[in-house]
């Protein structure tokens, strides 16, 4: 099989990657589509339960045997059928939005293989780690996302979460294939060093983590809002608002050792490389921005002056700047980061 095939099969599992993604994408949409008239309707049966207790108590007030009363040894008013719960549910989910969340997480799974096939597949047709370009650390960085978020979802209930990872995950790709895409070829003489297996592939995991925890961070902000302004939401069906944060700081506290090591080894690649640990490249200026940033965030976090709304914001400011660094450095400034074609 000749190195184009290879390179035409791995483009196909990443366009069926995408396609697979689409309907896990749509599944999660439908599952938080589902549970808002789930919610209305909870809504109207206690109304309803409330208002036949308030009735039962008016007639129990009027005395046993007294007219208008009960009659004594008489059996007492069924349940409205209404007041019950409906036999398809389960953990107060409706079953149309667990089987779409269902089907979600297993198009999940799927698109996290394909994309290991598409990079199987771009590595073997280039003779390298692929690693070496905008597009292939784009689908790197998404196979990570998408595994850690479902290799985390057999650990808890991710299904809330599920729209705002699978969605920017399409979007990465959509953009990788279009815009960034690059033919595959050979590595820039400076690229070819082990340093690239170590460097980028840390990288990339760390990123990946790092926008499944903006993607929390932005939940548990919204949802912090909603329920101090009093307005209902969807959101009310997520977990509670401290939950949602400490999943997100959690995360957060993982991602931070990993880009801190991104830093430390693409300073030692950078002395071998080029001579020095440091160079003021724009892209070593970013990361370490990015490096700050999030050390900002886990130090307000864990001070008692900052609030957990305002630390939060800090984190979201750190996935700005990576999102600056990706799409705004690498492609506008002209580095010793700069990659051929993109």
């Amino acid at each position: 099989m000749t190195n184009e095939t290879l390179a035409q099969y791995a483009n196909l599992a990443l366009y069926s990657a995408m396609a697979v993604l689409t309907v896990a994408m749509l599944g999660y949409a439908l599952y938080l589509a589902a549970l808002v008239p789930h919610r209305d309707r909870k809504a109207a049966l206690a109304a309803e339960a409330a208002r036949t207790r308030d009735e039962e108590l008016v007639g129990a007030g009027t005395g046993a045997g007294m007219p208008g009363g009960p009659v004594a040894g008489s059996a007492a008013p069924a349940a409205s059928p209404a007041a019950s719960p409906a036999a398809d549910e389960v953990d107060d989910v409706p079953l149309r939005a667990r089987k779409a969340a269902g089907i979600a997480g297993t198009m999940t799974w799927l698109t996290g293989f394909l994309l290991v096939a598409s990079i199987a597949l771009r590595g073997a047709s280039v003779h390298r780690w692929p690693l070496g370009n905008m597009f292939e650390f784009a689908v790197f960085g998404s196979m990570f996302t998408v595994l850690a978020f479902s290799i985390w979802s057999t650990k808890r209930d991710l299904r809330w979460l599920g729209l705002l990872v699978t969605g920017p995950v399409l979007l990465t790709l959509g953009l990788a294939i279009t815009v960034w895409y690059t033919e595959a070829a050979e590595l820039l003489p400076s690229l070819k060093s082990y340093w690239l297996v170590i460097h980028v592939t840390v990288a990339t995991l760390s990123v990946g983590i790092f926008a499944i925890g903006a993607s929390a961070a932005l939940i548990y902000l919204l949802k912090d809002s909603f329920e101090r302004s009093g307005r209902a939401s969807v959101l009310d069906r997520f977990p509670p608002v401290r939950s949602i944060e400490r999943l997100s700081y959690g995360l957060h506290v993982v991602a931070f050792p990993l880009w801190t090591f991104t830093v430390i080894a693409g300073a030692i690649w950078a002395r071998q490389a080029w001579g020095s640990y440091w160079n003021w490249d724009p892209k070593e200026v970013w990361t370490f921005v990015i490096w700050v940033v999030y050390a900002a965030y886990l130090h307000a976090r864990a001070t008692s002056g900052w609030s957990r709304q305002a630390a939060n914001y800090i984190a979201l400011a750190g996935w700005a700047c990576i999102i600056i660094n990706y799409t705004v450095v690498n492609v506008f400034f002209v580095s010793q980061h700069s990659y051929s074609g993109l």
